[in-house]
């Protein structure tokens, strides 16, 4: 009797139809990049086009990655040039936020009073000193082991880059650029995003080491570009990074609203960039709270 063998693509394609049905709650949380939703995607657009920035898109002047994760099983992702790897200055800093962290989980740093004030003012307030000590202290080298991680893959030569710091926050030599794009501080909106996803469902450290890294990130104490903006809208809850130098300017949120949470990332490359994002933020906020 003849055996019948299937390949693995038809395979594979199986698994990918029962998902697409059944939703991805047995498998654990989806990946961002296959989480696409149309009408999020369609809302952008508008605002956008409302905003008169869609030249700036085309230009790669501007990257977006705007993340519905109300239900945290099912997000939601629209983007625009979400894979394109940009200088983002100190928005990079979660990148040491979470070497620290992790040093912490494995046994080889102290959550002391130190410790949370090291990472607290390189956070809130930006501080380029606790950057480049923190950096020092948890190993460029490992940091960047960590980053390209197969737990993490926040850089990855899939998704174009990601998250990278290879340089101390002053006059310094890097001590190694990125190896794409040789970038010194980079990110990708997108590997942006899936630091603040993984860092909501506990997948960058424990559960008690997760509410840590968050409260080192709420209350932010720079107020401009997206924390300015969202003062027009009252009650937020806001968790964030960003990054300014020179015609480079980032914001990264994670906002929680009347029972909504999103993720906002947006990455310029343009003297006028710091408004955009000001203006950009109350719109998207919007897309999200009033569909």
């Amino acid at each position: 009797m003849k055996r019948h063998t299937f390949a693995p693509t038809v395979i594979a394609l199986v698994i990918i139809l029962f998902i697409a049905r059944n939703g991805w709650a047995i498998y654990g949380y989806p990946p961002l990049h296959l989480s696409h939703d149309p009408k999020l995607q369609q809302g952008l657009e508008k605002v956008l086009d409302r905003l008169k920035l869609r030249n700036a898109t085309a230009q790669k002047q501007l990257c977006i990655a705007l993340v519905d994760i109300t239900n945290l099983m099912h997000p939601k992702v629209a983007s625009i040039n979400g894979d394109h790897m940009v200088y983002a200055a100190s928005l990079v800093k979660i990148a040491i936020l979470l070497a620290a962290f992790k040093k912490i989980e494995m046994g080889e740093m102290s959550w002391d009073e130190d410790t949370r004030m090291a990472l607290t003012e390189m956070i809130r307030f930006s501080s380029n000193q606790r950057a480049s000590e923190m950096l020092i202290r948890v190993r460029p080298e490992w940091l960047a082991s960590t980053l390209q991680s197969p737990q993490y893959q926040l850089y990855s030569p899939q998704f174009n880059g990601g998250l990278w710091c290879g340089k101390e926050f002053g006059a310094r030599k890097a001590w190694k650029r990125d190896p794409l794009h040789n970038l010194s501080h980079g990110a990708t909106a997108m590997q942006t995003a899936r630091f603040y996803y993984l860092m909501v469902t506990n997948r960058l450290v424990k559960p008690h080491l997760t509410a840590l890294m968050m409260e080192t990130m709420s209350k932010p104490s720079i107020h401009h570009k997206f924390v300015k903006g969202l003062e027009n809208r009252p009650g937020t809850e806001i968790y964030r990074k960003s990054g300014t130098w020179k015609i480079w300017h980032s914001d990264s949120v994670l906002v929680e609203y009347a029972g909504h949470r999103y993720i906002a990332i947006a990455l310029t490359e343009h003297p006028a960039g710091g408004k955009w994002l000001e203006r950009l933020i109350v719109p998207l906020h919007d897309l999200i709270v009033r569909p």
